[in-house]
């Protein structure tokens, strides 16, 4: 039998079964890098010595009797996590031999629930982009077009599980990391409620790795399915043992439904801000429908809705003012500067993000006192609603576009050209509350691309949209390899 794209779920059978062993699944992973990996260039740091050893101990624990959630099924990491004895550049030239002593908190829930590490994934410069590129490690492909993205920041990761490349991946979201990626390359990903999951050695280098609770970002699982999304899940959720793990423990409430006829949900294909694509709205129209087909109560307008225009603004603001914390003083000065020659009646997004990077500590203080009437409005709809369902970007994957000026690229709609960072509205819907968002394929383009939507649920309920999903792979199909 052919290993390489069997769910952790269907692998974890099988290994209890003696149906195969952890040797035998780590060696033909790391067979089909060698072979596929050349032209998709996702795995940027393997560690196959020790993925082959890790697999050995898999093995003799299983035969001691022991079985853990995820003993000896191959896994890979996010570059941007810490593992101790393999570089952690976050794609920086300057950090490229950077040598962290200790694993990231994550990465160390891996280990102990028995997975096997196969090596890093590729991100993009500082995590900061839609695509997955740097100068160390050169430029992931999509697996269904080598000629466009994977998306990012987390775009090795879902170009690793689309080649086939272990049965699972941690990654990163705060613009849609998480999401976009899954979207662009036909594969699953959770980004967790805000907090739910420990951050700790996620961190850029050289920064120590000290138990955070970063603003807007989070760390979260992506899979082939929408189970092994919620087996990963599971390893990963709870607080870190250093701070609140002292004290707290996380049990997340189940599923509000078990059946797809229980659930309602709020099905949004416009955005204010920015146009949706043609294939984008035919993949959402697509899960609407199959949505209606079983049984589950489906609206597409509400008053409970918070405002995407603003909330797009706010999500801007906090997104923008944070990136330009550690810039030198004279940058910031500049940056004041600048946003003081704005036109008052300049309110593109273009604007936003500018005005955002001059922000002060007064400013911030008023933006999040805006998001949290946001989040009241959202537990509103959510006593109404099950779920909101709706696009992750409007476009499936462009291009590959190096242009080092990031705000001269543009993001082509359906032949109309928009500024490069107005796609991330979409990601910003749940990333501002934080609330928990499930990405799911949702069919493919007429160029035979990947399209996907995300489920957006209630917040610390992230059971309820990853359920929804699941239901959704039995009706509609989920991950197909590429051809």
């Amino acid at each position: 039998m052919e290993w390489n794209f069997p769910t952790a779920e269907e692998l974890a059978a099988a290994l209890r079964a003696g149906e195969v062993t952890s040797a035998e699944l780590t060696d033909e992973a790391i067979a089909r890098i060698e072979r596929d990996d050349k032209a998709i260039n996702a795995i940027c740091v393997p560690d196959f010595d020790r993925a082959r050893a890790a697999a050995r101990d898999a093995d003799q624990a299983r035969a001691r009797g022991e079985d853990r959630p995820l003993l000896g099924i191959p896994v890979t990491v996010k570059e941007s996590y810490n593992i101790a004895g393999l570089p952690t550049s976050w794609g920086m030239p300057l950090h490229r031999n950077y040598m962290p002593a200790e694993d990231a908190v994550q990465v160390s829930r891996l280990k102990a629930a028995g997975a096997v590490v196969l090596g890093k994934t590729n991100v993009p410069l500082g995590l900061q982009d839609v695509q997955t590129f740097n100068e160390i490690h050169g430029t992931t492909n999509n697996p269904w077009n080598h000629g466009r993205t994977p998306g990012g920041s987390s775009g090795g990761s879902a170009a690793a599980l689309a080649s086939g490349f272990g049965a699972l991946s941690i990654g990163s979201d705060l613009a849609g990391s998480l999401r976009t990626p899954a979207h662009f390359c036909g594969v699953y990903a959770h980004k967790p409620t805000l907090g739910l999951a420990a951050t700790r050695g996620m961190v850029p280098p050289p920064a120590p790795a000290l138990p955070a609770d970063p603003d807007l970002a989070v760390v979260g699982p992506m899979a082939r399915t929408a189970r092994d999304l919620t087996l990963l899940l599971d390893v990963m959720a709870g607080p870190d043992p250093l701070t609140l793990g002292v004290a707290h423990d996380v049990t997340l409430p189940p599923a509000r439904h078990e059946r797809l006829c229980d659930f309602r949900v709020l099905v949004l294909d416009d955005h204010p801000l920015i146009p949706t694509g043609s294939a984008v709205r035919v993949g959402v129209n697509r899960v609407a429908d199959a949505l209606v087909d079983g049984g589950a109560r489906v609206e597409r307008h509400s008053p409970l809705l918070p405002d995407l225009t603003e909330a797009a603004l706010l999500y801007t603001q906090l997104l923008f003012s944070s990136s330009v914390a550690r810039f030198p003083v004279e940058t910031y000065e500049q940056l004041r500067t600048r946003a003081a020659g704005l036109s008052a009646d300049d309110l593109s997004l273009d604007a936003a993000r500018l005005r955002a990077m001059a922000f002060n500590h007064l400013d911030w203080i008023e933006a999040n006192n805006r998001r949290e009437l946001h989040r009241h409005d959202w537990r509103q709809l959510f006593a109404e609603f099950d779920a909101v369902m709706c696009p992750i970007t409007p476009t499936p994957a462009f291009p590959h576009d190096h242009n080092p000026d990031p705000r001269q690229r543009r993001i082509d709609i359906d032949g109309v050209a928009y500024p490069y960072f107005d796609q991330l509205v979409w990601a910003g819907v749940a990333t501002m509350p934080g609330l928990p968002a499930t990405a799911v394929p949702a069919g493919r383009s007429p160029e035979g691309l990947p399209v996907g939507v995300q489920l957006i649920g209630p917040m610390f309920e992230d059971r309820t949209p990853l359920r929804l999903a699941e239901l959704l792979e039995q009706r509609i199909g989920g991950f197909q390899a590429p051809k």
